[in-house]
C-alpha cells in the first residue's frame, strides 16, 4: 500500500490491528522480501522512512538493546549519543554564522562540520564489518538500503562543508537560506538513521549473530576506527580456544572448503590466487630466505623479462655483474634486520619505472625472503584532476 502511494496514516488506519505488535525483525523481513521479489534497493530507499513511520508506534514500545561496554552494539550506541551532541553544537555554530557571518563564526562552523564528518567511522564499520556478518544470515536487502542512505548523508555533509568553504561574501539572507536547505535535512537524516539503528538494526543483529561473530566484529573494529567514543573492555566474549583462534585470525566463523588455501584473511583456490596475482598492475618476484627465486607474476605488460628458467635460480645470478653488489647489500640488510625496504626509480624506454624491495618476516620476526615490486608509473604521473564516474 505504501509503495502504491498510500500515506502512512492511511495504512495505519487500514491495518491498525495487524501493525500493533510488529517488531524490528518483521520490518527487516519485509524489506528483505521486497528485494527478493525483484525490487531494487534504490527504490526502497526513499520509502524507508515511510516504513518506519507506519511501524513507529510499535517500535517506540521496543526497549533499547542492553549490552555491556566493549560490546560492538554498546559502542555504536555511544557514538549515536555523541553524534546527537555534535549535531546540536553544529546547529548553534550555524546560527552564529547566520546571525553574524565573520571569519570567527565561519571557522567555528567549519570545525563543527569536520567534527560531524568523523561520524563516517560509524557508517564505515557498519558497512564493512557488521553488514558483512549480517548478510551471512540472509539479511542483505536492508543493509543495501541503509548503505544507500549513508551515501546520501555523506553527500549532504560534503555539500554543507563546500558551502561554508566559499560563502563568506554571500549576502546574509541567501547564506541563511542555503544553510537551512542543507543542514536541516542532513540533521534529520542522521537522527532518523539513529532511530532505525536503535529500534531495528541492533535488536535484529543481536538476535541473529553469535558470540563468536560479535567477538570478530569487535576485533576488526580498530582497523577502521571509532568516533566520539572508544570501546571499553568490560565485555568479554565466552569463547572456546578454537573460536578464539578464529577471532584472532579475523577469519569468518565458517569452514574452509576443500581445495582452498587458507590465508591470514579468507581463503582462495590455487586458480583464483594465480588469476589475482596476474591481474595486479605491478610485476612481482619472490625470493626465499636462501636467496632462491621461487615465483614471479606473469602480468600482461611485464616490465623486465622473466622466464620460467629462473625458478630455482640464485637471485644473484639473475642480475648483471655491475648491480649484484647492490642486490646483495639489500638482502644482507634484510637478513640482518637493519632494513625493511629499499626503492629505486629509473627512466627506461620512455617509461618511469618504480622498483621496490620488501623484506618478508614471519610472526616471530624471522626473515623469510624478499619481494620485488616493479611498476610503470608513467600513466599515473600524467593524471590530473579527478574522475569519479565510470568512463563508458
Amino acid at each position: 500500500a505504501l509503495h502504491a502511494g498510500k500515506s502512512p496514516d492511511e495504512v495505519k488506519a487500514d491495518f491498525a490491528a495487524l501493525l500493533e505488535d510488529v517488531g524490528p525483525d518483521e520490518i527487516i523481513r519485509i524489506e528483505q522480501a521486497l528485494v527478493e521479489e525483484g525490487l531494487d534497493p534504490a527504490e526502497i530507499q526513499p520509502l524507508c522512512d515511510l516504513h518506519v513511520a507506519v511501524f513507529r508506534d510499535s517500535l517506540d514500545e521496543q526497549r533499547a538493546p542492553e549490552t555491556v561496554p566493549g560490546h560492538p552494539v554498546f559502542t555504536y550506541r555511544a557514538e549515536n549519543l555523541g553524534v546527537q551532541r555534535v549535531l546540536d553544537a553544529l546547529a548553534e555554530a550555524l546560527e552564529d554564522v547566520k546571525n553574524l557571518p565573520n571569519a570567527a563564526t565561519f571557522a567555528a562552523a567549519r570545525a563543527a562540520v569536520d567534527k560531524l564528518r568523523e561520524y563516517d567511522q560509524h557508517y564505515l564499520r557498519k558497512e564493512n564489518i557488521l553488514f558483512a556478518y549480517l548478510e551471512r544470515t540472509g539479511f542483505s536487502g536492508p543493509t543495501k538500503v541503509m548503505w544507500g542512505v549513508h551515501d546520501e548523508i555523506r553527500a549532504q555533509w560534503k555539500a554543507l562543508a563546500a558551502l561554508l568553504a566559499g560563502a563568506e561574501d554571500m549576502p546574509s539572507a541567501e547564506l541563511a537560506a542555503q544553510i537551512d536547505a542543507l543542514f536541516l535535512p542532513l540533521a534529520q537524516a542522521i537522527r532518523d538513521m539513529v532511530y532505525k539503528e536503535e529500534k531495528i538494526l541492533f535488536p535484529a543483529a543481536l538476535e541473529r549473530l553469535t558470540e563468536v561473530e560479535w567477538a570478530a566484529i569487535r576485533a576488526q573494529g580498530d582497523e577502521i576506527g571509532y568516533c566520539y567514543a572508544r570501546p571499553g573492555n568490560q565485555w568479554q566474549p565466552r569463547l572456546d580456544p578454537r573460536e578464539q583462534e578464529q577471532v584472532e585470525a579475523a577469519a569468518p566463523p565458517v569452514g574452509v572448503a576443500g581445495g582452498l588455501i587458507p590465508l591470514s584473511v579468507g581463503a582462495l583456490s590455487p586458480a583464483q590466487l594465480d588469476l589475482l596475482l596476474k591481474a595486479l598492475p605491478v610485476d612481482i618476484t619472490f625470493v626465499d630466505e636462501t636467496d632462491t627465486v621461487r615465483y614471479f607474476s606473469q602480468t600482461p605488460e611485464r616490465i623486465f623479462p622473466r622466464t620460467p628458467s629462473i625458478i630455482g635460480r640464485a637471485v644473484q645470478n639473475c642480475h648483471p655483474p655491475q648491480s649484484v653488489d647492490r642486490v646483495q647489500r639489500i638482502l644482507n640488510d634484510f637478513r640482518a634486520g637493519t632494513r625493511d625496504s629499499a626503492e629505486f626509480w629509473i627512466q627506461m624506454a620512455g617509461m618511469f619505472i618504480h622498483i621496490r624491495y620488501f623484506a618478508l618476516r614471519d610472526a616471530d620476526g624471522a626473515y623469510r625472503g624478499a619481494l620485488e615490486v616493479s611498476q610503470n608509473l608513467t600513466p599515473l604521473r600524467a593524471l590530473e584532476g579527478e574522475r569519479r564516474l565510470l568512463d563508458e
